[in-house]
């Protein structure tokens, strides 16, 4: 079974900084994407970033030259680095894991627990 766990998540001031980390567990032969959706309270979940494992980016328009996905395909995690946060970026943070490989399932998809990132003063 495979699980994504989240960490990094808190309180900041407007024009702070935050980094996420996510790593996924279980018996792992490939993920072709992991990325990161956020939800507002009384919003939809939505798309920060993705990256797949050949490093292909891709960032929504609100988040971008202020955040930076990475990840490390060894280690099955994936990170975003969030700089120059505002007060519109607060919301519960969800990690993702698209096309993953096990052995018993060729291509599944799987979700964090959620980690709440706010942005306040």
């Amino acid at each position: 079974q495979v699980q994504l766990v989240e960490s990094g998540g808190g309180l900041v001031q407007p024009g702070g900084s935050l980094r996420l980390s996510c790593a996924a567990s279980g018996t792992i032969f490939s993920i072709y994407a992991m990325g990161w959706y956020r939800q507002a309270p009384g919003k939809q979940r939505e798309l920060v970033a993705t990256i797949t494992r050949g490093s292909n980016t891709n960032y929504a328009d609100s988040v971008k030259g202020r955040f930076t996905i990475s990840r490390d395909n060894a280690k099955n995690s994936v990170y975003l680095q969030m700089d120059s946060l505002k007060p519109e970026d607060t919301a519960v943070y969800y990690c993702n894991a698209q096309r993953v490989h096990t052995p018993t399932l060729l291509a599944g998809d799987y979700w964090g627990q959620g980690t709440q990132v706010t942005v306040s003063s």
